[in-house]
């Protein structure tokens, strides 16, 4: 489970939450460092928020998406619009949620994700 969110607060929330629920959480600030520390070898979700410092969640999403050997990500927001859920939603993200969000639902977002995503057949790719 991986966990991409400037807001140190909110991370820390979340990823008490998560944890809560057995979900091991790698956090980071933001998506440059996620990217370093990502090894494609860990499968998961990644709860990403959308806007964050250096490249956004959505910027990440189009640029490295597709390097994420179809892990399921979920992009959460404070701020959002239709336009830009439905670039989010082509980027490949499985659920735009916006804040403050019921906990309840991001659990069984990801709880779902986890349980229909099938085993990788392929050797990831690097995201460096």
């Amino acid at each position: 489970m991986f966990l991409v969110d400037d807001d140190e607060p909110v991370r820390d929330s979340l990823k008490t939450l998560l944890e809560s629920y057995s979900m091991p959480v790698q956090d980071f600030p933001s998506c440059p460092e996620f990217l370093e520390r990502f090894d494609g070898e860990n499968a998961g979700c990644l709860v990403l928020d959308l806007h964050l410092p250096v490249m956004s969640g959505l910027e990440f999403m189009e640029r490295y998406g597709s390097r994420l050997n179809d892990m399921p990500v979920i992009l959460i927001t404070g701020r959002g619009d239709p336009a830009t859920k439905a670039r989010a939603l082509e980027a490949g993200v499985i659920a735009f949620i916006e804040k403050p969000f019921d906990d309840e639902r991001l659990v069984d977002l990801i709880q779902t994700a986890l349980a229909r995503k099938s085993p990788r057949e392929t050797a990831p790719p690097t995201c460096h």
